[in-house]
């Protein structure tokens, strides 16, 4: 096996690399329609989506998909607008109401091809009838803040919007539409990619109502209202404006989790996947991993050592501290560092595939068997940094960021924890 560090970066590399819009992208485009081919997209990968369509496609095309900022790509014939997340800005407002105009002008000869990955929710920010961008930006942070997991903030957002929970398929009618989508919900489910803005949404605006009640967030007047009222549902399955609509999920996080696992193999190290939708409050799934780890290390179950536990999924930060920074891999790794205590042995890796952990510079952490004490010695306290969410702050003082930049997919994040065999 290589060096501890070298080896965990190789997983998250493979991991990466798997899910790659040029690798997983072209054996899914559809043939050319009679008419136009309209594309649009959204999310941290459609731009490098946009690029494979557009060096791959035989005819005419056109079309307009809105990314992060940073995560562009250039094309010649595809709109590629840069935008806000996970907040939402006015750019992503004004290219949401751009790519539904362009849905409203496909007719029935034509192809719209949509091109959907993580972050189109906060992209795709059109804000129904009576909202404004100011109420979604609101209700959006709150979400954010309040340990509601993805699934439950997608609900809120496709209630909020005119574009989400089918609605931009609905538009494109009697077009035929074809999304092709890269997961980075836990279970990949296609309703929540993005907030679904092609596919059927089984939620309802009562649902809407009972997560932010849940979760204690008392939205705007002009939100509230509107949720109230629940004047027009998101398109149900078997809605006939969806039936000229396809879907298929070129990449999934369990693929990733798989391609990491083969490396690993390689280098003589047994992987065990714990599983591809690990979900719960980013420092407690981090302590449960370091029992697991623990158990590893002390009595060889569930498997002997040299070993590395597997596993992808979102967790969840709930904003606890004041000026912290540090998204929820950083966050998931603290938890597990101070959990270990410097067990011996047990190194680990977590990030966000698309290269950003929370809203910060880096896609994740390192943990080293002698995090805790090198912290300790540069006066850092790793309790009170998790207490502040300012898991960033302990990784960047011990200089163990990790930092890929934008990558240009986006499945989840990815954890690894290894276990070295008793010298």
């Amino acid at each position: 096996m290589a060096e501890p560090r070298a080896f965990l970066r190789a997983l998250l590399d493979a991991a990466i690399a798997a899910a790659l819009p040029e690798r997983i992208l072209p054996p899914h485009l559809p043939p050319p329609p009679r008419g136009r081919t309209i594309v649009l997209g959204a999310g941290k990968a459609s731009a490098a989506m946009a690029k494979v369509v557009e060096d791959r496609w035989p005819g005419p095309l056109e079309g307009l998909v809105v990314t992060r900022y940073g995560h562009g790509v250039p094309c010649r014939r595809i709109e590629i607008v840069e935008a806000a997340h996970p907040v939402p800005d006015a750019a992503g407002q004004a290219a949401a109401q751009r790519i539904l105009d362009l849905a409203r002008s496909a007719g029935a000869d034509d192809l719209v091809l949509c091109l959907i990955s993580g972050g189109g929710s906060a992209l795709l920010a059109l804000p129904a009838e009576g909202l404004s961008l100011a109420d979604k930006q609101t209700v959006n942070k709150a979400l954010l803040a309040s340990g509601a997991d993805i699934h439950q903030m997608n609900v809120v957002r496709k209630h909020l919007s005119a574009i989400k929970g089918g609605r931009l398929a609905a538009a494109a009618y009697p077009a035929r539409v074809v999304s092709l989508l890269i997961s980075d919900v836990p279970g990949d489910e296609p309703s929540s990619i993005a907030s679904g803005p092609t596919v059927p949404d089984p939620s309802t605006f009562a649902d809407a109502r009972a997560i932010l009640a849940r979760y204690g967030i008392e939205p705007p007047p002009a939100v509230r209202a509107h949720l109230d009222r629940a004047a027009e549902e998101t398109p149900k399955p078997g809605d006939p404006r969806l039936a000229t609509a396809t879907t298929v999920i070129v990449a999934r996080p369990q693929a990733s989790l798989e391609a990491a696992a083969e490396v690993a193999r390689a280098q003589q190290v047994k992987p065990l996947i714990l599983g591809d939708s690990l979900e719960g409050e980013a420092r407690e799934v981090g302590r449960v991993m370091a029992g697991i780890a623990a158990q590893v290390r002390r009595h060889g179950q569930p498997l002997p050592a040299p070993c590395v536990l597997l596993s992808g999924g979102e967790t969840t930060v709930t904003l606890r501290g004041s000026g912290g920074r540090g998204g929820r891999n950083s966050e998931f790794l603290l938890g597990l560092a101070l959990q270990l205590q410097g067990l011996p042995g047990v190194w680990a890796i977590a990030g966000d595939t698309d290269g950003i952990d929370g809203s910060e510079d880096n896609a994740g952490a390192v943990v080293t068997p002698d995090s805790l004490e090198r912290a300790r010695r540069l006066g850092h306290k790793a309790a009170d940094h998790l207490s502040a969410n300012d898991a960033y702050g302990f990784f960047a003082a011990l200089d163990d960021l990790v930092v890929t930049g934008p990558t240009l997919t986006n499945v989840n994040d990815f954890r690894a924890v290894l276990i070295e065999a008793a010298r």
